[in-house]
């Protein structure tokens, strides 16, 4: 499963409009950029308290990345 798709498999399954939750993914050499986008009234959701949803996902992420490849989680607005 490729990254992009990881993010928003998760992202779907936590937001109250999952037609709204957009991914993209940026390439370079050793790493790659997620973006999440997700409703407004989502994004409380997505981070959840303290953090630790976003924390999460992006501990999913790292375990997910190939092995010398970096993966990063933005949440925009």
């Amino acid at each position: 499963m490729a990254l992009k798709e990881l993010v928003r498999a998760i992202a779907v399954e936590l937001v109250d409009a999952p037609d709204q939750v957009v991914v993209t993914e940026l390439d370079s050499d050793g790493s790659s950029v997620i973006e999440l986008r997700v409703a407004k009234n989502d994004i409380g959701k997505v981070i959840g308290k303290d953090g630790r949803t976003a924390q999460s996902i992006r501990t999913l992420l790292a375990a997910a990345a190939k092995p010398g490849k970096r993966a990063h989680l933005e949440i925009l607005d």
